[in-house]
């Protein structure tokens, strides 16, 4: 996205009503614009490179082709567009499978307006939504998988530094740069940095596949997972 142009957002659900909520939310924001609306999985893998958007809100459950599977073609095609998975199933198979496919965050669509406007623009501006709730279910999902060498799941692992290893682990607890640089005592701007060298090293595209590579390979583990 280019400064001063508004976010391009483009909306999937095979509920129309639903859609002109979410339009009607979005274009009341001068920052925001949609460029484009698809029913169903299929039509907005069609739609994404013509519409060219920055952000895609795409329903979980569709006919012809779900979220999932939509998501995960998108992703897969070297689209810039980050997709914000909606629902109103909080449930872990769900989440699990959509973070796993690309996502880059994900919410409930009873969540508040002023939470969708806000998690569009966090998402477009290259970072990822993963509330407490999300971060909880993966933690679950991943606890009953059966434990996989760090190497198998992420080579490039053994190549990160200390510094950046307590940087992904803190990453792995849902922090944003702010709360990872208050605790452990680095300007924001240096952890920035070392998220950025976290993302390039594991070759992933953004905070929530990290959040996803530190359970798969047992770097951060149910057990140790602290709160707050």
């Amino acid at each position: 996205m280019s400064g001063g142009n508004p976010l391009r957002v483009v909306l999937v659900d095979d509920q129309a009503m639903v859609r002109a909520g979410f339009r009607m939310i979005l274009e009341s924001e001068s920052d925001i614009t949609v460029v484009g609306e698809a029913g169903d999985g299929r039509e907005a893998v069609e739609l994404v490179p013509r519409a060219n958007p920055d952000v895609v809100l795409m329903d979980v459950r569709m006919p012809h082709m779900d979220g999932i599977e939509a998501t995960r073609v998108i992703v897969g095609s070297g689209s810039p567009a980050r997709v914000l998975m909606l629902t109103t199933f909080d449930l872990d198979d769900y989440v699990y499978a959509a973070l796993r496919a690309g996502a880059s965050g994900f919410l409930l669509k009873d969540a508040p307006p002023e939470q969708l406007i806000s998690a569009v623009r966090v998402i477009a501006a290259g970072d990822a939504l993963l509330a407490p709730s999300v971060t909880r279910l993966l933690i679950e999902e991943v606890s009953r998988r059966p434990a996989v060498h760090p190497e198998a799941v992420a080579p490039g692992l053994a190549d990160l530094t200390d510094r950046e290893l307590e940087v992904l682990k803190l990453m792995a607890r849902g922090m944003s740069n702010g709360e990872i640089a208050g605790t452990l005592f680095l300007g924001e701007a240096t952890v920035k940095t070392h998220v950025g060298r976290v993302l390039t090293k594991l070759d992933l595209r953004d905070r929530v596949q990290a959040v996803v590579v530190a359970y798969e390979s047992g770097l951060v583990t149910p057990g140790n997972q602290p709160n707050g």
